[in-house]
């Protein structure tokens, strides 16, 4: 490789290494950290209904997919939703600011009704009961007097979609869009009782009760109210998602603490820091000047890991944090590769310079295979992880995948690229001086 290249390679690992550093520090975009390094909130959902009701899989698995949408757009940074057994999700939320509104969430099935008023516009907050709904309320009048019953016009399982949003005055209301089945329905029902109310209940509860002014052809509305954007939020994640296939009641509840995830960080830090030094220190003194050149690769490889971390961004516990480490071992591998084959060349030419060419395109090969080896075994841990609802698996092979790919990076281009410049063709100054490359 000559040297307009390597000044090539050079320049742009100056600019990956600015770029990395500046992502690094940059106070906001912090690691984020799992349930067992900040704490959070770990939820043990069972199915309440009789034993010898028979429940299939498939409804464990759309129960499991439906909180964790739920869970998901609540913003938690990679929770773990994952049947246990045939009756059972466990649910776990690190970092979870206010845990009862994500209980409430979890397990509300948020039964939506459009009813039928009539001329009668209804206060929200207003208890009833409805033709689909008359069970034993869960917002009995105070005053003790009867709840009303109205008639049920269409339910949220028509709805396609519904999104929070807020208009200019800053007022927030929830947006939603019908099925198509349903939009010439609701078209006629609202030509046919222009100037009523129709109004809309959650859960017993009138939300909104806004009189038909015309007639909506398009499919699409909007419920309004007193919401604030917390509300709305949670009302449009409700609606969007659906009832839950099966019901389901707390079996129980854990907050974790942070205490333990502080000690495991800084253990783990530790653990990572000494074993980083001792790596840095042998490969200095086995490998002399490459092995110099190996650890200004091997520190660029973990500022890089890190940022990558802190820009995908990637959800660290300690089995992630142990991926790493890992990955951090398997760069230094790719190093001795290269420097073994290295100094076997220039015991057998004598000519440093000449080895160093030699030495890469010989080790490649072995570099390449081992790596894409290690690709492989990612992948399959991550479907693993996946497909057994396993996010420990899956960010052990996240992080682990997400080292290697970068570990041939620093191999086959940093640290080529520094010795290509020190030791590489036009180092005269090294002839003679074997003892430089370990030899």
């Amino acid at each position: 490789m000559d040297r307009n290249k390597n000044f090539f390679w050079l320049i742009l690992i100056l600019i990956v290494a600015a770029a990395t550093f500046w992502i690094v520090q940059d106070p906001n975009k912090p690691i984020q950290r799992g349930l067992d390094l900040q704490g959070g909130l770990q939820v043990l959902l069972e199915t309440d209904v009789p034993e010898d009701q028979p429940i299939s899989r498939e409804q464990m698995d759309t129960a499991r997919q439906i909180i964790e949408q739920r869970v998901n757009a609540l913003g938690v940074t990679e929770p773990l939703v994952q049947v246990e057994g045939d009756r059972r999700i466990l649910i776990e939320l690190p970092g979870i600011d206010n845990p009862q509104d994500a209980i409430d969430l979890i397990q509300e099935t948020a039964l939506l009704e459009f009813v039928d008023t009539g001329s009668q516009s209804l206060p929200e907050g207003t208890c009833v009961r409805t033709s689909l709904n008359t069970g034993p309320s869960r917002c009995e009048d105070e005053t003790g007097g009867p709840v009303p019953e109205f008639e049920t016009v269409m339910t949220g399982a028509d709805l396609r979609e519904a999104a929070a949003l807020d208009n200019s005055l800053g007022q927030f209301y929830v947006e939603f869009k019908l099925q198509k089945d349903k939009a010439d329905f609701f078209a006629d029902y609202t030509r046919e009782n222009q100037g009523k109310f129709l109004t809309i209940v959650l859960d017993k509860q009138v939300i909104s009760s806004p009189r038909i002014n015309s007639a909506i052809t398009d499919g699409a509305g909007s419920i309004t109210g007193q919401f604030t954007s917390e509300e709305a939020q949670k009302l449009a994640l409700q609606l969007r998602f659906g009832s839950l296939p099966v019901p389901l009641k707390i079996e129980s509840t854990r907050q974790v603490g942070a205490t333990l995830g502080a000690q495991s960080v800084e253990d783990s830090v530790r653990a990572g820091a000494i074993g980083v030094i001792v790596v840095l220190l042998f490969m200095l003194i086995y490998y002399r000047l490459p092995g110099v050149l190996a650890d200004v690769a091997l520190l660029f490889y973990m500022l890089l890991n890190f940022a990558v971390f802190e820009g995908v961004p990637v959800t660290l516990t300690l089995p992630a944090i142990t991926g790493f480490l890992l990955s951090i071992g398997m760069a230094v591998d790719a190093n001795v590769l290269v420097f073994e084959r290295m100094k076997e060349e220039v015991g057998r030419q004598g000519n440093i310079t000449g080895a160093v060419d030699v030495a890469f395109g010989k080790a490649w090969i072995a570099i390449r295979d081992s790596n894409i080896a290690t690709l492989v075994i990612c992948l399959v841990l991550w479907l693993f992880g996946r497909s057994f609802g396993a996010s420990s698996v899956q960010g052990f092979a996240l992080t682990l995948a997400i080292g290697v790919m970068i570990s041939m990076f620093t191999a086959v281009v940093v640290t080529r690229t520094l010795i290509n410049l020190i030791l590489g063709r036009g180092a005269n100054w090294l002839e003679g001086k074997k003892w430089l490359m370990g030899v």
